[in-house]
Formats: C-alpha cells, sequence, structure tokens
C-alpha cells in the first residue's frame, strides 16, 4: 500500500471508530445505547490502527538557505542621515561591485538606498586602510567627510576595537585621520583647504591671494557671491545673492538650483554646493547640493567648506558649530597647522547583503 492510501484508510479508520464509540457510550440510565435501531445491542470493543507517512524535511527559509556567490555582504551606516553602504574590501584593491552596480544598489525604490557604496581596502603608502567610494550616481569623488567617520565606525567594528583608536586612511583625496573619541563620536583631521582657483578647480577669477572669495556667477539672473574652497573635492559656498536682502536656505528648492550650481561651466569637475545662513559668529546653518548625490541631509566636507568660507569672508570665528538638515557637527579650522577638524557621530544602521 502506497503511503498516500496507508494515510487515507487510517483517516476512515479513525473515523469509523469515532462514531462507534460515540454511538456506544451509556446512557444517563447506564444503559447502552444501539447504534441503528433494530440490532441487538453491540458488545464494548476496543481496536486500534497506527499507520504513519513518510514526513518530508521542512524547507528551510529563505533567510535560512546558503547564500549564492553573487550575495555581498554590507553593513548600513548612517552620519546625520548621510548614509553609505559599506562593504569590507579588505582582501583586494578592487571594488567588490562596478559603479554601475553601486547606483543600482543606492537606488532607493530599487535597490536598499543610500547616499553612495563605500569600500575599506588595503592600506598603501603607510596607510592603514584605503578608502574609495562610489556615489549614488555611479561617479567617484575623491572622499567623503561623513563617510570616512562612518568608515572609522565600521573600521572598528570589523576589527573588534573598543574605545580611542585612530587610523591613517588613503582616499583621493590625501592622507585623513580620524580618531573615535570615548562618547562615540569621531573627530577627523580634514587636512588644509585649497583656496587656489585652478586647484579647487574652478574657472572663477581669484580675488583675494589666488583664492576665489565673494566672486560673481550668475544664475537664473540673480548674482550670487561665491566662495571656492576645496576639501579634497570641491565646493563652491555662497551666502546670498546681489538681488537678495538675505538668504533663508529653508526656502530654497534645491533640486532646481542645485544643479544649475554643479554643472556650471565656471567648475570644470563639477562642484558640491553650500548655501549658508548665518545664526551668530559661531553658529551657522547650511543646506547642501552634493555633486553627483544631489540634495543630502549632510556634507562632512561641505560644513568644513563652510567654515573656511565664512572666516575668508569675515563672517565667523574659527570654530563653529554648523547646522545641517540631519544635525550639528563642530568645525574648527586652526590657525597654528592651518588644518580644518570635523566632529561628528556615526552609526550601524542595519546588516544586509545584496545579489549582484
Amino acid at each position: 500500500m502506497s503511503p498516500a492510501a496507508a494515510a487515507a484508510a487510517a483517516a476512515r479508520a479513525t473515523s469509523f471508530a469515532a462514531t462507534f464509540s460515540a454511538s456506544t457510550t451509556p446512557s444517563s440510565r447506564g444503559l447502552l445505547r444501539r447504534p441503528f435501531p433494530g440490532t441487538p445491542a453491540p458488545r464494548r470493543a476496543v481496536a486500534s490502527m497506527a499507520v504513519s507517512a513518510p514526513r518530508s524535511a521542512a524547507a528551510a527559509s529563505f533567510l535560512e538557505r546558503r547564500e549564492s556567490e553573487r550575495a555581498l555582504h554590507f553593513v548600513k551606516y548612517q552620519g546625520l542621515g548621510n548614509d553609505f553602504i559599506m562593504v569590507d574590501n579588505r582582501d583586494s584593491a578592487v571594488p567588490k561591485v562596478t559603479p554601475e552596480e553601486a547606483a543600482k544598489m543606492c537606488d532607493r525604490n530599487f535597490g536598499i538606498g543610500a547616499d553612495g557604496v563605500i569600500f575599506v581596502m588595503p592600506g598603501v603608502n603607510g596607510a592603514d586602510y584605503t578608502m574609495r567610494i562610489f556615489n549614488s550616481d555611479g561617479s567617484e569623488p575623491e572622499m567623503c567627510g561623513n563617510g570616512v567617520r562612518c568608515f572609522a565606525r565600521f573600521i572598528a567594528e570589523l576589527e573588534n576595537l573598543q574605545g580611542t583608536h585612530s587610523f591613517k586612511i588613503h582616499t583621493g583625496a590625501g592622507l585623513i585621520i580620524p580618531e573615535i573619541q570615548n562618547d562615540g563620536k569621531v573627530k577627523v583631521d580634514m587636512g588644509q583647504p585649497i583656496l587656489n582657483g585652478p586647484d579647487v578647480p574652478t574657472k572663477l577669477s581669484s580675488t583675494k591671494n589666488e583664492a576665489v572669495v565673494q566672486a560673481e556667477l550668475v544664475i537664473d539672473g540673480l548674482t550670487w557671491y561665491v566662495t571656492c574652497v576645496s576639501m579634497g573635492n570641491p565646493h563652491c559656498v555662497t551666502f546670498g545673492a546681489k538681488e537678495l536682502k538675505d538668504l533663508h536656505v529653508d526656502d530654497w528648492n534645491l533640486s532646481d538650483v542645485g544643479p544649475k550650481f554643479e554643472h556650471h561651466d565656471m567648475f570644470p569637475a563639477r562642484t558640491n554646493t553650500e548655501f549658508v545662513q548665518v545664526l551668530s559668529r559661531s553658529h551657522l546653518k547650511m543646506r547642501v547640493w552634493e555633486r553627483g548625490a544631489g540634495a543630502t541631509l549632510a556634507c562632512g566636507t561641505g560644513a568644513c567648506a563652510v567654515v573656511v568660507a565664512a572666516v575668508l569672508e569675515g563672517r565667523a570665528e574659527r570654530k563653529c558649530v554648523v547646522d545641517l538638515p540631519g544635525g550639528p557637527l563642530e568645525i574648527e579650522w586652526r590657525e597654528d597647522t592651518n588644518h580644518v577638524y570635523m566632529t561628528g557621530p556615526a552609526e550601524a544602521v542595519f546588516y544586509g547583503s545584496f545579489v549582484h
């Protein structure tokens, strides 16, 4: 008998036994009820049948299945809402995904969703690690300030480090040294700002000791005053336009005006653009349009460029709190070393894998 037939027979036997038992239970008078009229009272009988059908193994859930070789493990990190897909690439100097795949991963509807993909690679030239990043459009910037903080926290997790630690990180903008502090924040020595116009790069004429400070840039009929700074990547900082009495950064649609700055002919490598409102000499508020990423909640190199520009224009002190949509950063441009320091948070959001 096949297993299916045996199971069916067992079911029929069980059903009959249940009917028989229920029909021959003692009545309230202690007599046996007859199951069928006109038949002798049956004698109590007990019968049993055990039929076992082979059990198939429970299918593993998709979370328990062995991942394919095409599954890329990652950790999602964010620094003030600037979010990144972090990839452990320490075994190779070649990124594990292409720029096109990175753009797909960053898509917030068809991928994981992020402002960029960051790779932790072997160090070169005396550095502990190398950092590379692909933006959400697949382009590769020199470096990213918020990304560096996430990078440092990711390294601490990979290496199981506790307490205060610092690293030497090789980037496209040079050597960057982040330090994880006891409160969990990361302080980063961002190096010296680059102010020489052609090195930013910008085609705008120098206005102050070869620096481009409050130069005029016409966009959509408005004459903007811009100061150009490179923190390893180009930034165009503006505190307002000739036709505007005050710049209220929350009033502007960055999706409209941002691309016109980014792709302006005066910026041969395109540019990041910061729109800044001065709250006090030690407190600034900014919004940013990032080259290759669009409007984001935060930009670390942008906050550094904003403080440098504010000092050059005489608007602020060298140590400021900069408010971004994602939260505040502490920025200091030291006069003794000419280095810019950035301090802010970074944290892991979730772990996962991506099939590519």
